[in-house]
């Protein structure tokens, strides 16, 4: 493996439209002022009546590429990669444009036919709604990520990261990776890590999560993310009791294959806003509690992206092989730091954050 490129991301690549709104814009789409869905036939206006009605922002998103972009902001120059599947327009030009400037490499597959994705990022005092018409992102394929010069990236990585949406759109290229993973974990020390994402992927994919859950080292999420996962899996106590700790425990200790034995034990990390980090690790009783130190409610900009940051934080202090302590610690960082900011972004000049 090279020390290139070691972190491998894949998931769904979109425009972000963001705009501060009010409760009777949400209310005309039917949406809540703190949730994450995909756009029906009724929402699909929704873009253009924002970008008509309110002063917009458009920044480079997708879940999984805001957290690759994070975690390049703490890491050495050409650490990571995304892959995703957009059009051939303008918007997929800015995203490319985004993305080198965070420093992150992109090998998008170029659906001619279809437009880039976008999401409506609504804005509500400190909660975020998003909306997002897929478009070309959902024509990802797993022909794709079989092409030497793309499969030659997924060998060469160590740690994977998969975002939920994802398998909304190719379980199958999700599934590959998590297994070559799986392969290679206790000979090559490759890790795979997944986020629930939203809480609409354990309710109406369970199948394909549950597929993953058995080849996955971390699983990300937050409370509500968590609550629904309990919801659809049978643990209507802990839902009911909304006992993230106690779901963040269930999951950690779902079996996992005979192949893996001698691997690390799965880890669980739930955020839940500002109260503590949750994280629970097989084998162990206690589940982990981390403060979150708040931001001033004055300096808070924009909280979209801050769970994206959360993530590429820890990532950034994963790959780096720091303990589980300072992998929190540098979540919180840069999600800290991304709600002082408009939008999911990091800052041009280079990240002075200090490990250790």
């Amino acid at each position: 493996m090279s020390s290139e490129y070691v972190l491998f991301g894949i998931e769904n690549p979109l425009l972000d439209i963001s705009a501060v709104v009010n409760a009777e814009f949400l209310a005309k789409y039917g949406l809540d002022a703190n949730n994450a869905v995909l756009a029906n036939d009724a929402q699909k206006p929704i873009y253009e009546d924002l970008v008509k009605s309110f002063s917009v922002e458009y920044v480079a998103g997708g879940a999984a590429q805001n957290t690759l972009r994070g975690a390049q902001y703490l890491l050495p120059p050409k650490s990571t990669v995304y892959v995703g599947c957009v059009g051939k327009d303008a918007y997929a030009d800015q995203l490319r444009s985004a993305a080198a400037a965070d420093g992150l490499r992109t090998e998008y597959m170029v659906d001619e036919s279809t437009p880039t994705g976008r999401c409506a990022v609504l804005i509500t005092g400190h909660h975020r709604s998003l909306c997002t018409d897929l478009l070309a992102a959902n024509n990802y394929k797993f022909d794709h990520l079989k092409k030497p010069e793309i499969w030659s990236l997924v060998e060469n990585a160590k740690f994977y990261y998969v975002g939920g949406y994802f398998l909304t759109v190719s379980p199958e290229s999700a599934n590959a990776i998590a297994e070559h993973v799986t392969a290679n974990r206790v000979s090559k020390g490759k890790r795979f890590m997944l986020n629930l994402s939203a809480p609409f992927i354990p309710q109406f994919f369970k199948a394909p999560l549950d597929a993953l859950l058995p080849h996955t080292d971390v699983l990300f999420g937050n409370e509500a993310e968590a609550v629904s996962y309990a919801e659809s899996h049978g643990l209507a106590e802990l839902a009911a009791n909304k006992d993230i700790a106690g779901i963040a425990k269930a999951i950690a200790e779902l079996p996992r294959g005979p192949e893996d034995a001698g691997a690390p034990p799965r880890m669980v990390v739930f955020t839940q806003g500002r109260d503590p980090t949750l994280v629970a690790i097989a084998g162990e009783a206690e589940v982990q509690s981390f403060p979150v130190h708040a931001v001033e409610e004055s300096k808070i900009v924009d909280t979209n992206g801050a769970g994206d940051g959360f993530c590429g934080g820890f990532l950034a202090g994963w790959v780096r092989g720091l303990s589980i302590e300072k992998c929190v610690h540098a979540g919180q960082y840069l999600a800290a730091l991304v709600i002082q900011r408009s939008g999911p972004t990091y800052p041009k000049e280079a990240s002075d954050y200090m490990f250790e």
